[in-house]
């Protein structure tokens, strides 16, 4: 048995111990939500030359899609994502 002087000290060192395990576990799992939803990285989408029936060039300086945007590109993303006529 652990004396009774002692066992308030061995409870107060264990609950402290979980509480920083706690709060580590919790500040990790925060950091890495917010990783994932809150910064995402442009990308063509095939979809948006499919619909429009344009290469995907014609919206970004790479011909392959994706990256960057000529302004084409831009005013397509201002205008919700339609080709004005």
């Amino acid at each position: 048995m652990v004396p009774s002087g002692r066992s308030g000290a061995f409870i107060s060192i264990r609950t402290a111990a979980l509480s920083t395990a706690a709060a580590t576990a919790t500040a990790i799992l925060l950091g890495m939500t917010a990783a994932l939803t809150v910064s995402t990285t442009a990308s063509a989408k095939p979809e948006f030359a499919a619909q429009t029936g344009l290469p995907c060039g014609q919206c970004h300086a790479n011909p392959a899609g994706g990256g960057k945007l000529k302004p084409f590109g831009e005013k397509y993303k201002e205008n919700g994502f339609k080709v004005k006529k």
